[in-house]
Parts: structure tokens; sequence; C-alpha cells
């Protein structure tokens, strides 16, 4: 069976990228969470991940780091279903996802993922609403083409979702002020069964175990 090595579901966003994603293809894997900034963390994460971080995919004795690896990795587990099917959709799909991965490193550093919080009141600098509103802009301009084939950013749920997932969450957790479309896309994908598992998952985290729902 296929292994994911998580962070904290509070507030691991890498994390819940591939871990959603896994759920929705319906790949079964066992989850190993390894708690942030923990002295366990440091001991055993160089079992598992090369890079010292997580999230990892273990298949055997193959090791896949990186979000956006593991989630092409599902992909060809799952067939090709990660991904439109269609050859000019599955390329702006890729598009929008990468630039996810490697963008809006302004909104990430002044919105962190808190994934138990609600209300929270933290004013963005400039940077980080330009980065809001070109989230906007991607969801609005993917509802507005693709409502047809379903409800998702490109119709039927794709690795594009997933990684947005942790937007959503940071979106909700502080507010963000969204366009009519980008809000229901919001309200729409916050009711996913599999996002509402993973928030049942931190909340458990932060009431149960104690852990804190911010890093130190």
């Amino acid at each position: 069976m296929l292994q994911l090595v998580i962070g904290d579901k509070a507030l691991s966003s890498w994390s819940l990228r591939p871990w959603i994603l896994l759920k929705h293809l319906g790949l079964e894997f066992e989850e190993i969470r390894l708690p942030l900034d923990t002295d366990r963390f440091e001991l055993e994460i160089s079992q598992y991940s090369p890079s010292r971080r997580v999230p990892v995919l273990l298949d055997g004795p193959l090791r896949v780091w990186e979000s956006i690896a593991i989630c092409e990795y599902a992909n060809e587990l799952a067939g090709g279903r990660a991904w439109p099917q269609e050859r000019t959709t599955r390329a702006e799909a890729r598009a929008v996802s990468a630039e996810m991965h490697a963008g809006f490193e302004a909104m990430r550093n002044e919105w962190s993922m808190r994934a138990t919080s609600r209300g929270l009141q933290v004013p963005l600098g400039s940077a980080a609403r330009a980065d809001v509103a070109r989230i906007d802009a991607i969801w609005s301009d993917c509802r507005k083409r693709y409502r047809s084939g379903g409800p998702w950013l490109f119709g039927g749920y794709s690795a594009a979702d997933a990684m947005f997932a942790p937007v959503l969450l940071r979106f909700y957790s502080y507010g963000a002020e969204l366009s009519p479309t980008a809000q229901a896309y919001l309200e729409f994908a916050l009711q996913d069964p599999h996002l509402q598992e993973w928030l049942s998952g931190a909340e458990y985290e932060v009431t149960i175990e104690g852990r804190p729902e911010k890093h130190a």
C-alpha cells in the first residue's frame, strides 16, 4: 500500500495537496503524520524524505517528494484521471497548478495556513493583495469557461483543485474579499467531504493533542 508522510493538518499546506488528490482518485494509502517542529520530526524525517521535508509519498522502495511530483505520480497510478482529458484543457490546468506551486509568496507569508482558525484579521500588503486578485481571476475564469463540465475549476475534480485546496482554507480563515464567481467556488469547495475530513483531523490535533495552530 502507498504511504503518505505529512505534517500537521492544521498547518501543512503542502501536505494537504497530495493527500486530498489521493482521496479524490480513490487511491488507498496509509497516512504517516510527523508533527512539525518536534524532536520526533527531526529524528524520523530522514528515513522517509531525502529533502527532510513533507510531504513524501512512499511506494515500496520509491520515494516521491514535492507535492506537484506526488500529484503527477498519483495521476499515473490512476490512469490519467488527475488531469482533464482534453489536451488543451489539461495544459491549462497544469499551468495554473505550476503557478500555484511556484508563486503567491507574499500571500502565503502574510496569510499562513491555520486550518482551524476563523475570523483572523491580518491586513495584506500590496503584493499579497495582488496575489489574492490573481487567484480570484484564475478561479473566475476557469469557472466561467468550464462550468458546463461540472462544479470544479475545470469541470471535474483535478489536480488543479488539489493545488488550490490550502488557499480555500486561507481565504476562509482570513476572510478574503472575492468576486461572486470566485466566492461561489470557495463556498462549494469548502464543503468537499475530503476537505472536511482533513479539517476534522486538524481540529483533533489542536483540541485533543494540544498542537499549536500556528508555527512558533
